[in-house]
């Protein structure tokens, strides 16, 4: 399977997922004008990886500021994560936020709470 490498830009985050390793990153701000094209190779790629692959998977999110359709993309994806995980996955997902983003950890959280089988855990630096 391929890598999936999105560079960054003023409204988008970099995206960088690697199938070898099956580390994920995604990384920066996202409020794109039009959030489903933006994410749709995205998950899309994610659904083909679970599919094909058995391996561990391990996402990073980095995001520093995100919009509320965003948001629900994201809730997406960790939902199709969660469903896999309960099938035995291995799946960690690391929220990674910047201890004076109180909006990011709080957002973390909400996330985290709506999980049932994936490992979410928020790191704060």
């Amino acid at each position: 399977m391929q890598n999936l490498m999105i560079e960054k830009t003023n409204s988008t985050p970099s995206i960088a997922f690697d199938a070898l390793t099956g580390k994920l990153q995604i990384k920066g701000e996202s409020f794109p004008e039009n959030v489903a094209k933006f994410y749709s190779p995205v998950l899309d790629w994610i659904k083909s990886y679970l599919e094909e692959e058995t391996k561990e998977i391990q996402i990073d999110f980095k995001i520093t500021y995100f919009n509320s359709s965003t948001s629900k993309v994201f809730m997406t994806l960790f939902d199709l994560l969660d469903l896999y995980a309960m099938k035995g996955r291995e799946i960690t997902v690391n929220w990674i936020c910047d201890e004076d983003n109180d909006i990011a950890i709080e957002c973390g959280e909400e996330f985290k709470e709506d999980l049932s089988y994936l490992s979410f855990q928020i790191e704060v630096c």
